[in-house]
């Protein structure tokens, strides 16, 4: 059975998604990242760098979230695009990975983590994630899905980050985002969507951003203290 190492964050829950739009059995093991689960010496074995989610299948292990679609794809031979689609999901998929993700990460943390307000890095990452985030909209304004005209893992990756967009970028954002949001829903509705996001009720993760999780989840600030 697959061991699918993961918490509530965006890239775990793309994983999710899949796992159950594909009914593939796993086992669900929880990483409390405000605990430091995440830099236990059992897990980073797994993935050195210490983030979440790792697939294990057998003697395979995976790391990276967009890593994990591509191979679950290519194992299972769902929710990849036809011959003529592959670069362009290679293409989305790798500016999901290398823009959406970082860049909304940074904005939240900048906004909602940093111990004091850094206005030149709230203002940069702010700014990167609209931009990111108003390509994809201006790119879903031509089809429902984000390749081939069906749903595919590239969709799922976006997903994981799009329930992410109000924390990001505000509740006003889905008014300049109606594509993202449609996409958004349109998942949301599905059963497999409904049971990832059920995940959350399989165990009780750590809730409060206190001492202990902000040194799991930023231990940089630590070198301010030395």
């Amino acid at each position: 059975m697959l061991k699918f190492y993961y918490s509530l964050a965006p890239n775990p829950m793309k994983v999710a998604l899949f796992l159950e739009e594909a009914a593939l059995p796993y086992d669900a093991i929880a990483v409390d990242t405000r605990k430091g689960e995440q830099h236990l010496p059992a897990f980073t074995a797994l993935n050195p760098n210490a983030k979440v989610p790792v697939l294990v299948d057998g003697d395979t292990t995976v790391f990276d979230s967009n890593a994990i679609l591509l191979y679950l794809g290519q194992k299972t031979g769902q929710f990849m695009p036809d011959a003529k689609d592959q670069g362009a999901l290679l293409s989305w998929l790798m500016f999901v990975a290398s823009g959406i993700g970082p860049f909304t990460g940074q904005c939240v943390h900048f906004k909602h983590y940093a111990p004091e307000p850094v206005p030149y890095a709230t203002n940069r990452y702010d700014f990167e994630a609209w931009r990111h985030w108003t390509i994809l909209n201006d790119h879903l304004a031509a089809s429902p899905w984000m390749v081939g005209g069906r749903y595919t893992l590239l969709d799922m990756a976006v997903w994981g980050w799009a329930r992410a967009v109000p924390f990001a970028l505000g509740a006003e954002a889905w008014d300049k985002l109606p594509y993202i949001k449609r996409l958004l829903d349109t998942i949301n509705e599905r059963p497999a969507a409904q049971r990832a996001a059920a995940l959350k009720d399989r165990h009780a993760f750590k809730t409060d951003m206190d001492d202990q999780a902000r040194r799991a989840m930023f231990p940089q600030n630590e070198r301010l203290k030395a």
